[in-house]
């Protein structure tokens, strides 16, 4: 088991910047690509960025590519998101996920297990 804990969301303008971090307890948390979705209301839940094992490959959507930068700290057991240049449409609940494989995956059924989600609201 896995258990993930979210933190840093928030209400900024546009063009702010963020820091979302996602701390994990229990299992081994090397052993997990990570990633960050989000879900805006009445939409579903989608792929942000992951983060491999250890940290050396990293994948985004296109709608955040050049802003959002997913890294991770094997040693503090959390992974991070820092959001650049954020726009109203980046507004949702913002979950990280751990996926019991190398890589992480794109969809959300790939990913074993999540945390409760912290809310990032953009205003414009």
């Amino acid at each position: 088991q896995v258990q993930l804990v979210e933190s840093g969301g928030g209400l900024v303008q546009a063009g702010a910047s963020l820091k979302l971090s996602c701390a994990a307890s229990g299992r081994t948390f090397s052993n997990y690509a990570m990633g960050w979705f989000r879900q805006a209301p009445g939409k579903e839940r989608e792929f942000v960025a992951g983060i491999s094992w250890s940290g050396s490959s990293t994948y985004y959507s296109d709608s955040v590519k050049g802003r959002f930068t997913i890294s991770r700290d094997n040693a503090k057991n959390t992974v991070y998101l820092q959001m650049n240049s954020l726009k109203p449409e980046d507004t949702a609940v913002y979950y990280c996920g751990a996926d019991r494989s190398p890589i992480p995956g794109g969809e959300k059924d790939d990913y074993d297990y999540w945390g409760q989600g912290t809310q990032v609201t953009v205003s414009s």
